[in-house]
């Protein structure tokens, strides 16, 4: 049987055959966002659920399931929990962190996601070597953040469109910027592994992944963070 995606809104779709032809995604009424780490027990569940809770807090807390947001580990430990330092980090963020369980990333996650986004540059190339064509929608999180900062957002499709072809045109819009704007050191697109580490290195990589999100959030969602 097929892994359930994860729906920020608590909803749970199955997934659909692996092999699943990426056209009929792209095609689709729905858009997943694919977080990917080593193990999904700490930085892909922290921003999994940053991710649903900036949304939900976006939008007044109403979610369709038209955005599903999901993570997976390279080495994922299948059926874990999250870290405990993981979601003590959520909490500060007021996020959820209940019900969470780790997965071990599947052909059939990459070839559903409309977007992959990784911890780390070798997370990317590890997904981009299963093929599917997902050279094109993976990206680290903090180069997709810094291509996002260079979109207009006056060039993406107009909220009134629904915002799974706004963020289907973002990914294109990045996609075609990767080449151009470069990252200014190798390490600038790096989220450091905290398993293992004290609570105070969990909040800077949680404050790290948080900072990432918010251009993109806002470019999906056309709402600025309240401050």
């Amino acid at each position: 049987m097929s892994p359930e995606g994860r729906g920020i809104a608590g909803e749970h779709l199955r997934a659909s055959p692996l092999g699943w032809n990426p056209g009929e995604v792209t095609g689709g009424n729905t858009f997943r966002i694919l977080h990917v780490s080593t193990g999904n027990v700490c930085r892909s569940p922290i921003t999994e659920r940053l991710t649903r809770h900036a949304l939900s807090h976006r939008l007044g807390g109403i979610v369709t399931g038209d955005l599903i947001v999901e993570s997976a580990g390279t080495w994922g430990h299948e059926g874990a929990p999250m870290e405990a330092n993981a979601a003590a980090v959520l909490a500060d963020f007021g996020a959820d962190a209940s019900g969470f369980t780790g997965r071990e990333l599947l052909d059939e996650h990459v070839i559903r996601a409309d977007l992959v986004l990784t911890a780390t540059r070798d997370h990317r190339a590890q997904v981009i070597s299963m093929g599917h064509s997902a050279g094109l929608r993976t990206f680290t999180l903090k180069e997709f953040t810094r291509l996002v900062r260079a979109i207009d957002p006056a060039t993406l499709p107009p909220l009134d469109d629904g915002m799974v072809e706004r963020a289907r045109a973002l990914v294109r819009a990045a996609a075609a910027l990767r080449g151009w704007l470069l990252a200014p050191t190798p390490d600038a697109d790096e989220v450091y592994d905290p398993y293992g580490a004290p609570i105070t290195f969990f909040r800077s990589i949680g404050d790290e992944i948080n900072q990432a999100l918010d251009p993109v959030v806002t470019a999906l969602t056309g709402v600025t963070a309240s401050r």
